[in-house]
């Protein structure tokens, strides 16, 4: 461990939260501008569905750890969505108990701290044309973006059950007009302009939630925000710049 003790945000899912953190993805973006404010912890890996994440809740989020997370974003669906094999193996989960696991995750979630947020993000959509092998023997396909839609929709219901903060990025993507062509890597995972968007649909629930305290990114405390002698010196030659809250180049974007 490092100090000093600054909010935990910690990021549960599958390949969509894992591949965020890089080529400017939309993890990357919440490092970047939480970079003196708080911590992006990655736990959310490629392949799981919310069969998985039931599996490990309790050892990622042991209700015993002396410091709760301040923030949990959650992403399962498209996982779960994929078309069913014979065997009963892999990734589909059906939807009822789809619904019931989340609900689940949700409830156990919010047992951890009355100060831990929490916020569940619906299914993308995906791109079928893009996807590559994308349909069984019989021609069947493995992922459709109506698959994606009815389980954004199931867990968007859920959501609002449970009093939740949730976002539908099924939709918010497809508002894009030109979505298909400039979202995807593969069809499922996103692009820098793709996690553009989860970005700012993300800083908008967080700008806009009444929770306090605050975990809008303009609003949180600077770790080691003081004045310092080491500071670069003024013109003057006799005094120091604070430049603890000197923005970088493109900050303006996620006001």
């Amino acid at each position: 461990m490092v100090g000093p003790k600054r909010p935990q945000f910690v990021l549960f899912g599958s390949s969509i939260v894992q591949h965020s953190f890089y080529d400017q993805g939309w993890a990357a973006i919440l490092s970047h501008l939480y970079a003196r404010k708080a911590d992006i912890v990655l736990r959310g890996y490629t392949g799981w569905n919310s069969r998985r994440a039931l599996q490990v809740l309790q050892d990622i989020f042991p209700k015993d750890a002396t410091e709760q997370p301040s923030l949990i974003i959650v992403y399962f669906g498209g996982n779960d969505s994929v078309l069913a094999h014979p065997s009963g193996l892999g990734q589909h989960v059906p939807l009822q108990e789809y619904i019931q696991n989340m609900t689940k995750i949700a409830i156990y979630l919010k047992s951890l701290s009355k100060k831990t947020r929490i916020i569940f993000l619906g299914s993308p959509p995906v791109n079928e044309p893009q996807l590559l092998g994308n349909s069984d023997l019989l021609g069947r396909p493995f992922r459709t973006n109506e698959s994606c839609r009815i389980y954004s929709e199931a867990c968007l219901s859920l959501c609002r059950d449970l009093n939740i903060k949730a976002i539908d990025i099924w939709s918010a993507i497809q508002r894009r007009k030109d979505w298909r062509e400039v979202c995807f890597i593969d069809g499922i995972h996103l692009t820098a302009e793709g996690s553009k968007i989860v970005a700012k649909e993300i800083l908008k629930v967080l700008k806009e939630a009444e929770w306090e305290p605050s975990l809008n990114w303009k609003s949180m405390p600077i770790e080691f925000a003081e004045d310092s002698t080491y500071d670069p010196i003024a013109p003057d030659g006799k005094t120091t710049i604070n430049i603890s809250g000197s923005p970088f180049h493109g900050d303006s974007e996620w006001d």
